[in-house]
């Protein structure tokens, strides 16, 4: 499954796929991979881009439009 918003967030903020592969510790061609669908995106990364983003994983996963994170109390 290709993730178009982790696609375009990074796009939006002007980041390359070989700077967040290098925050993630893998190499640029995985990244590619994780937003293209062709490999599974880990918990682990999710939580980390979301958290770099600010974002909700949700976001990253398409399954919202909406970028706002919530936090619940």
């Amino acid at each position: 499954m290709k993730y178009n918003n982790l696609r375009n967030i990074r796009e939006d903020n002007d980041i390359k796929q070989k700077e967040l592969a290098a925050l993630l510790h893998v190499s640029q061609n995985t990244y590619s991979q994780y937003e293209t669908g062709t490999i599974s995106l880990t918990a682990e990364v999710l939580i980390k881009l979301a958290d770099y983003y600010n974002c909700s994983v949700d976001y990253l996963l398409d399954r919202t439009n909406n970028p706002v994170f919530k936090k619940e109390l």
